[in-house]
């Protein structure tokens, strides 16, 4: 039988209220989590929160805010953090040991190279100043525009920026140019209208897919399985979530990371958002080992990976697709 979206969405919520009682655990284990401010990197947190999944699951959350996925990694390895969300552009972490991945997220279609008015295209760029933050899927973004212009990045002048201080700087015209993504993007062309997306995620689609996900700490993987499902099973229930009500998600993530409603709602239409049993048929069949195979690659050829570890090695495919 096929629900309609409203049957979908009372069935969603049906389940999440009967399950607020139960299983239950005779101990509430204590989990350090880190986001990052965005729809993509907030959201599933967010609806956690409000919808008391961390109790439901046994869990109780100490939540830290970070501005990119590497430093999350950089946490998870000094044993400050004990799983975390990184977006497509800190993928090589993982893929070089440093992480594993518990569960997918979204592929996005966020990111953008952008530019000053008058530069329209990436040739224009050759010898300007160009901010990025390292690592990050907007390093990733320039680096695939650039390739497919027949240019690096020994062709511009490369300023590393965090990404806050990036906005700052692109909007006074300290740069050229930036790699960056939504919703950072629509609150710079408030100051900068008449600035150029010159590459999108959409340009390299379906060749290189741009999955975000969470990520956990190897020794936590090791040393407490039962953590790393329970918190495996928040993801879920919250994915499921958002994926019945993608409205009301929104304005979960809005109020949680204090951000307007019309700015998330632009950066969630830059994603595919897939439902967790979608998740797990495609982490079965090898479809996600597939989308992250697709971005090794693309770190081996940019020089940033030299032998990244097969997909099947860091992602926990058969413990997400059979939680």
């Amino acid at each position: 039988m096929t629900l309609t979206r409203r049957q979908f969405v009372a069935t969603a919520a049906a389940a999440t209220l009967a399950g607020a009682a139960g299983p239950a655990f005779a101990q509430q284990k204590p989990i350090r989590v880190g986001y990052i401010a965005d729809f993509f990197g907030a959201s599933l947190t967010a609806i956690a929160n409000d919808q008391g999944l961390w109790a439901k699951h046994g869990l109780t959350p100490d939540i830290k805010v970070f501005t990119n996925g590497p430093i999350q990694i950089q946490a998870l390895g000094a044993g400050s953090l004990d799983v975390g969300y990184i977006g497509p552009g800190a993928l090589w972490l993982p893929a070089s040991g440093k992480a594993k991945i518990l569960a997918i997220n979204a592929i996005g279609f966020s990111d953008r190279v952008i530019a000053q008015a008058g530069l329209t295209s990436m040739a224009a760029l050759k010898g300007k100043k160009v901010a990025v933050p390292e690592g990050t899927s907007g390093d990733m973004i320039l680096r695939l525009a650039l390739a497919k212009a027949g240019m690096t990045l020994a062709d511009l002048q490369i300023i590393k920026m965090d990404p806050s201080t990036l906005v700052s700087a692109f909007a006074s015209k300290q740069v050229d140019a930036a790699g960056i993504w939504y919703p950072l993007v629509g609150v710079i062309k408030k100051t900068v209208p008449d600035l150029n997306e010159l590459a999108k995620n959409a340009d390299f689609y379906p060749q290189h897919s741009f999955p975000s996900s969470f990520v956990a700490r190897n020794e936590v993987i090791d040393q407490d399985p039962d953590l790393v499902k329970r918190f495996i099973a928040v993801l879920k229930d919250a994915n499921d979530y958002r994926a019945a009500d993608f409205k009301r998600a929104v304005g979960i993530t809005s109020k949680f990371i204090n951000i307007p409603v019309e700015v998330l709602t632009t950066e969630a239409e830059t994603g595919k958002f897939l439902t967790s049993a979608e998740l797990a048929a495609a982490s079965k069949d090898g479809t996600v080992n597939g989308w992250l195979k697709g971005m090794t690659d693309q770190f081996v050829s940019f020089g940033r990976l030299e032998k990244p570890l097969d997909a099947k090695d860091y992602y926990l495919a058969n413990l997400y697709a059979g939680g």
